[in-house]
């Protein structure tokens, strides 16, 4: 049994146990008609052997299936998918279905050596793009450290962005020579606090000693109750040729030597998996989900046997047919869907299809159409679904959706709202103070250019809400480098048109330049 089933196993609970209590009559009865069929087999002893095969019906002996064993075991079923079987947590609307994770690769010239071939460092960035392709568009960054660490490509789910700034590493775009793998984690660690959900770190590297384990147990197993929440797994792909005694990281890491071919990305893959369904469990902030439908489906399949010849039982049939159809929370709307599923469950799956048109019109859980309306563009509409509803986690989709729509001052409230329910809201607390910075910005530049004009709009204009009244309601003239503020991660990628390892010296060297002055 593989490390994730024994997860499941771990967590299997159910939500409502009291519900199996209803077991206790349905075994009673079970066992008293089937006693009352052990009685008669047992009378036959006093007749004699001959007379017993000519009275006895072919196939009634005391191994076959009786009617009633197959209506208690249906019952037990039923029983048991109302009890609320669970051993997964409900996924988070803004959480990623896949763990993020971040690529920390060492850039330094022991890894230009041809001993793993073409180059140890050209087979990082292939083992690089292996994982990307096997992780099918996850949220991944990448990572470069030498003797400082330097975020290269911030997380995004576009795998083509992250190809020509890989090519564009090479040791001589390093600013600081050396090889700090604790820096390099540092940095990697800072990219997942900002993820909804725990992911994992991956080092492409050459070398590891004792120094370097020993600084990243600090950091991995020592580290801040942020850090234990966003870092579940930590992996080393080594890039040195076969034979080569593997250094030992820290306790609990994966150490993993390059192949030629795939088995070393889905061996790192697998173990990230792993860490992720973990940490999943853990997270107490996630409700359960109740997976009693894998106890219904084969309960109908036994009532399917009710019908043959020799086994039909009508007022079980008609008992178990009327209880489900007067079960609380039952749907009946139209479609042969509604027998089988609830409004929230057929959102759930419009929403993994990305179809969220459709799965906001078919949750009946406000919040959960509010996050479809949200995820599908519908900003004002999200907002508005959210105001009804008084939870954090409702205010800060609702400040999120206000700061889409570009409604600043809404966000804000939004956002104090959310620390006013919960002030531990991780969300609300790393956006307020960013909603206010803008509010602050837009109000500000309004101010000072208020001209009394009217310039009109043109390409470039940026339209903010203006509720303080600083300023006319004009719009400002936005710069090339305050649009890029507005830009998503891919697109101010897609900007640089310069060669990739030009830009990436240029700015590594910045980044140095500003930590050491710090």
């Amino acid at each position: 049994m593989n490390a994730a089933a024994l997860a499941y196993l771990d967590a299997f609970h159910f939500l409502r146990p009291w519900v199996l209590l209803a077991a206790l009559p349905v075994a009673t009865i079970w066992w008293g008609l089937r006693g009352r069929t052990r009685a008669k087999a047992a009378q036959l002893g006093w007749i004699a052997p001959h007379l017993v095969a000519a009275l006895t019906v072919s196939g009634t002996t005391k191994a076959r299936v009786q009617p009633i064993d197959i209506i208690s075991f249906t019952l037990i079923l039923i029983i048991g998918g109302a009890a609320g079987p669970a051993w997964t947590r409900a996924p988070a609307p803004f959480a990623a279905q896949t763990a993020p994770l971040v690529l920390v690769m060492q850039v330094t010239p022991s890894m230009e050596g041809t001993d793993v071939a073409p180059s140890r460092l050209a087979r990082a960035k292939q083992k690089a793009l292996d994982l990307l392709a096997l992780r099918a568009g996850a949220r991944t960054a990448l990572v470069a450290y030498a003797g400082s660490a330097h975020v290269v490509v911030p997380m995004s789910e576009d795998p083509g962005v992250m190809q020509p700034y890989l090519e564009g590493l090479t040791a001589d775009v390093m600013p600081v020579e050396g090889r700090d793998v604790a820096k390099g984690l540092a940095v990697a660690d800072m990219l997942l606090q900002r993820e909804a959900s725990a992911g994992g770190v991956v080092f492409l590297l050459d070398a590891l000693n004792a120094a370097d384990v020993a600084a990243l147990e600090a950091t991995w197993s020592e580290g801040n109750p942020e850090t234990e929440r966003a870092l579940a797994s930590l992996s080393f792909l080594y890039l040195l040729p076969d034979g080569t005694p593997l250094p030992k990281g820290p306790q609990g890491s994966v150490t993993q030597q390059v192949t030629a071919d795939g088995r070393d990305v889905a061996a790192v893959e697998r173990s990230l998996a792993s860490a992720y369904q973990r940490a999943q469990l853990a997270d107490e902030t996630q409700p359960w989900e109740d997976r009693g439908s894998w106890f219904v489906w084969p309960a109908l399949l036994l009532m399917l046997f009710w019908f043959r010849r020799g086994m039909a039982v009508r007022w079980a049939a008609q008992v178990v047919f009327l209880a489900w159809l007067v079960q609380p929370g039952a749907a009946h709307a139209e479609g042969w869907r509604d027998w089988f599923l609830t409004p929230d469950q057929q959102g759930w799956l419009a929403f993994e299809r990305k179809d969220y048109d459709l799965a906001a019109g078919r949750f009946a859980d406000p919040y959960l159409r509010g996050v479809a309306l949200y995820r599908g563009g519908a900003y004002e509409t999200a907002a508005t679904e959210m105001a009804g509803l008084d939870t954090a986690e409702a205010a800060f989709l609702q400040g999120m959706a206000h700061l889409k729509s570009r409604g600043y001052r809404d966000g804000v409230r939004a956002f104090e709202r959310a620390l006013e329910i919960d002030p531990d809201h991780v969300g609300a607390q790393q956006n307020l103070p960013i909603a206010r910075q803008i509010v602050t910005y837009v109000e500000t530049t309004q101010e000072q250019s208020d001209t009394g004009e009217d310039t009109g709009i043109g390409a470039d204009d940026v339209v903010f809400d203006n509720e303080s009244g600083k300023g006319e309601d004009t719009q400002v003239q936005a710069s090339q480098d305050e649009v890029a503020q507005h830009l998503s991660t891919d697109q101010w990628m897609r900007t640089v048109d310069t060669r990739t390892a030009d830009f990436l010296r240029q700015r590594f060297r910045l980044e140095a330049a500003q930590e050491a002055r710090q």
